[in-house]
């Protein structure tokens, strides 16, 4: 494992798609109790069911903390490799490697900065010095070169790519004075095609409503596919997502990715509102420096938010009557692959979803 002196689009390296052949699946135990409520115990119930499912279709590795390496090791079963690991949070795509991939199958990863989606500003908690860590270590493990990035801000939710050129990213998010402020637009555009090594970034103004990340991209939509999209949507003229899910409609109707390509862009609505209960709300630790949990917070709940396991998909439901409508249309735009829910509040709870608590390490060539 070393750190590469120049970057990937000079080394032809270019960041993987989600939807390509993992060799494995990385994820991370939940336990601030601070985030996640009733020390984390309901969250890890439900990390453990994801983690079990997407063992069906590839292996899985579990970061835990000293503390609770023998928790966690009880509850997973052994397909699970439980590695113990510090940090500060559980959300390893957006601190962990981004990995990028060559034409003779060779993979490293690109280490962006990590600070919890917006520093002093409007950061989600502090410290996060050990999540910035976590892409490094992970490279140790897995025998990955990388390249290190002083001083740019970027989580792996804030950006979705089509594995042939084209990322997509929302305004909201990558201009927010918390991340990159010294940085103009078009220099973060210079950024992201130097180290991700793309050739069009297409920028939505907005992401799901009162999304805390402000406007991570995975919320509002996914790739099926190149030239094919899933897009969160609300039919409820009342609701603010009515607007924004139009909004990024429009835009992505009249882009073309980095192919030429017109987007095929299926609606997916989004389920009922979801809120923050008084039970859920004081079962959390409020602590100065984290973002408050409060009663009747509104969550951003979306199904676009999922894992692509290798012949399996793993999506988030909230015991709503939009859960089986998901269900079918991720059957009819995944047909050769198996589509599992899981009862995924508690992790919603805690400010993401399935996407956001796990990632894949692409299938790399064999030596």
């Amino acid at each position: 494992m070393k750190i590469m002196e120049r970057n990937p689009r000079l080394d032809g390296f270019s960041v993987v798609a989600e939807f390509e052949e993992h060799e494995q699946c990385y994820m991370m135990w939940p336990e601030r109790t601070d985030n996640w409520r009733e020390g984390g115990k309901p969250a890890q119930l439900t990390y453990a069911a994801v983690a079990e499912a997407i063992a069906e279709f590839e292996p899985v590795t579990m970061l835990v903390s000293p503390e609770q390496y023998q928790h966690a090791r009880f509850i997973l079963s052994d397909k699970i490799r439980v590695i113990e690991m510090s940090y500060n949070d559980a959300w390893i795509r957006d601190f962990g490697p981004m990995y990028v991939k060559n034409d003779q199958g060779d993979i490293r990863a690109v280490d962006w900065r990590f600070n919890a989606w917006g520093g002093l500003l409007d950061g989600l908690y502090f410290p996060w010095d050990k999540d910035d860590q976590v892409a490094e270590k992970i490279c140790d493990i897995e025998h990955i070169d990388f390249y290190y990035i002083k001083k740019f801000i970027l989580e792996g939710c804030s950006v979705h790519f089509d594995g042939q050129g084209t990322l997509i990213t929302t305004e909201e998010c990558l201009l927010s004075e918390g991340r990159n402020p010294d940085y103009s637009k078009a220099e973060i555009e210079e950024m992201l095609k130097t180290y991700c090594n793309v050739d069009k970034v297409i920028w939505l103004k907005r992401g799901v409503y009162f999304d805390e990340t402000n406007g991570h991209i995975d919320n509002i939509l996914n790739f099926v596919r190149p030239g094919v999209i899933v897009l969160t949507w609300s039919d409820d003229e009342d609701d603010l997502q009515y607007e924004i899910s139009r909004e990024c409609y429009e835009i992505l109707s009249n882009a073309r990715d980095a192919q030429g390509r017109q987007f095929e862009i299926h609606k997916i609505n989004y389920p009922n509102s979801v809120f923050i209960t008084k039970e859920e709300s004081e079962g959390i630790d409020m602590v100065n420096g984290t973002y408050p949990r409060l009663t009747g917070d509104r969550l951003s709940a979306t199904y676009v938010n999922y894992y692509t396991a290798n012949g399996g998909i793993i999506f988030p439901t909230f015991d709503d009557p939009n859960d089986e409508h998901a269900k079918r249309m991720f059957e009819q735009l995944y047909p050769d692959y198996k589509v599992i829910g899981i009862p995924a509040r508690e992790i919603l709870l805690g400010g993401g979803n399935i996407h956001c608590i796990t990632q894949g390490v692409p299938k790399r060539k064999k030596k």
